[in-house]
């Protein structure tokens, strides 16, 4: 839209700078060379009334008049044979010579239809001195009086009057761009600011407001959105802490009622109870799972902490630590590659890394085989760390990868444990949160592959 301003108020300059300057200049070519003309017949008018009269002194006049003309002024005197004194060329004879002896016609001649040619021809009569009473020479054509004036000077003004305006014009147009520029910028402004706000909006952030400026029409377009994002702030929050209330207020009878199953099945011996009391507990540890993935989601859409610059090499150890006795327990191998023994610093919320390994590596242990392996691996690129979890499960088709982050949707895995359909969820959201990306690819010789881009923090790990 910028642009566009831009090139509508150039584009108005530039007409009015045309409608101007242009007009200006071909008066100006036009009146240089009325004048030019006039200037040189009057010169040759003179010096064919000192040819009228033929006498010795007129001859002499003309040929020094002649002379200095030639060196003052890039022109040329030409004259018939009348004076027998004279040194100057005679004329070629053509039509304008023709019409000045037989008609006692003028005739210019600028050599060119299109402003002029390399000279000027001016051709005019010369008679023999015989005036009426109202003065007009109405004496024989005796000779005539050619002048070839050279154009290479007017040329040259012709350039400074259309160049000085050209330069001008650009230098306007130039103006005219800074001011447009700036004054589309200010227009633009409030517009901005709405985009601005509308793009906090779409990658989460409900708090974003945009401010009141602009002209009133912009003005109530901002309100009416401040309102709305004002309400939908309040209704998002108020649902977040329902889910979070309610999921944390769950936690405590699903726990008392897991530990009355324990009780019952440890107290019957009758085989089909117990497993109807085992299948029970299977659900309550189901439910359990739900509820604490529901509550951490809550608290990840809260963004109540900020990233700040942590270790990843120390989380990642950590966190393989934790699940190494899961995995031995199937004889699945957990295995470290990349340039994880680096001191690698990435900006993360404390605590978020931790809940994102947790979910992935617990995925990646439910559909890894027995003996298969898992690996994590740790990449520098640029300004981000790449963290990536393979494993040599089944994998997923394009379908499943679109819809793996949807929240509750399961995907099937191989120890016939149900997940809660949040996992994925809940680490999308902690990494979009702390400014990184997760995507799912196909992992090489088969199996899924998580890939996590972390923002790599500014200050350098020892």
């Amino acid at each position: 839209m910028i642009r566009q301003l831009i090139r509508s108020y150039v584009g108005l300059v530039a007409v009015a700078i045309a409608l101007f300057t242009v007009p200006v200049a071909f008066t100006l070519t036009d009146q240089l060379r009325d004048d030019t003309a006039d200037s040189v017949e009057r010169e040759a008018d003179t010096m064919a009334l000192l040819l009228g009269n033929g006498n010795v002194p007129s001859c002499a006049a003309l040929d020094e008049m002649a002379k200095a003309y030639a060196g003052e002024t890039p022109g040329e005197v030409q004259v018939t044979e009348r004076c027998a004194t004279t040194e100057l060329s005679e004329p070629e004879q053509d039509a304008a010579l023709t019409k000045a002896l037989r008609d006692g016609g003028t005739t210019t001649d600028w050599g060119s239809p299109f402003i002029w040619g390399p000279k000027l021809v001016i051709t005019v009569p010369a008679k023999q001195s015989k005036v009426d009473l109202d003065g007009t020479n109405r004496g024989p054509v005796v000779g005539a009086v050619r002048i070839e004036y050279s154009t290479s000077g007017l040329t040259t003004r012709l350039w400074t009057i259309w160049g000085f305006r050209a330069a001008l014009a650009v230098a306007v147009l130039a103006v005219a761009v800074v001011i447009g520029a700036a004054a589309a910028r200010r227009i633009t402004r409030p517009l901005r600011q709405l985009n601005d706000m509308a793009s906090k909006f779409s990658d989460g952030d409900l708090t974003a407001r945009s401010p009141v400026t602009g002209p009133p029409e912009t003005q109530t377009l901002a309100r009416t959105l401040n309102q709305g994002a004002e309400r939908l702030d309040t209704l998002v929050a108020a649902q977040r802490i329902f889910v979070a209330d309610a999921s944390h207020q769950l936690r405590t009878p699903l726990t008392a009622l897991r530990l009355s199953l324990d009780n019952i099945a440890d107290g019957v011996d009758d085989d089909f109870v117990k497993e109807d009391v085992e299948q029970a507990t299977a659900e309550v540890v189901r439910m359990s799972r739900l509820v604490s993935g529901l509550l951490v989601l809550a608290r990840a859409e809260a963004k109540v902490t900020a990233a700040e610059p942590l270790s990843l090499r120390d989380i990642v150890r950590e966190r393989l630590d934790v699940w190494r006795p899961a995995a031995d327990e199937r004889g699945v191998t957990v295995a470290l590659g990349g340039s994880a023994d680096g001191r690698l610093l990435v900006l993360a919320s404390p605590g978020h890394l931790d809940q994102v390994l947790d979910n992935v590596l617990s995925n990646a242990l439910e559909v890894s085989p027995d003996g298969g392996t898992i690996t994590v691996e740790v990449e520098p690129r640029g300004d981000e760390v790449v963290l990536s979890v393979l494993d040599q499960g089944p994998g997923m088709s394009d379908t499943e990868k679109s819809r793996a982050f949807d929240r509750f949707w399961r995907g099937k895995g191989l120890t016939g444990k149900s997940g809660s359909g949040l996992g994925l969820a809940v680490v999308k959201q902690l990494v979009t949160d702390d400014g990184g990306s997760v995507t799912l690819q196909d992992a090489p010789g088969g199996g899924l592959k998580v890939r996590i881009s972390l923002r790599a923090s500014s200050r350098s790990g020892g």
